[in-house]
């Protein structure tokens, strides 16, 4: 992962995107903070659906906690017409 600051990657916005679609990630920095990240897109969706996948197989792991006592109308309040 390299970093680049935002006036150097608006001036080599072309380059910077061939490198991404090569595989290249960057953080883009303004004013000391890191902003963006550009990387191939590809690669960005591979990494959501891996920790989304690890995410729900942790979550279907762990025990429910709490009572669950609430009814469906006390939980939306519904009234009467």
């Amino acid at each position: 992962m390299k970093t680049i600051t935002a006036a150097d990657a608006n001036r080599n916005f072309s380059a910077l995107l061939r490198e991404a679609r090569q595989g290249e990630v960057y953080v883009v920095i303004s004013r000391g903070k890191p902003v963006a990240t550009i990387g191939p897109a590809a690669a960005i969706a591979a990494e959501r659906h891996a920790a989304r996948e690890a995410l729900l197989a942790r979550l279907r792991g762990q025990v429910a906690t709490g009572a669950r006592t609430w009814t469906r109308s006390e939980l939306y309040e519904e009234q009467a017409s």
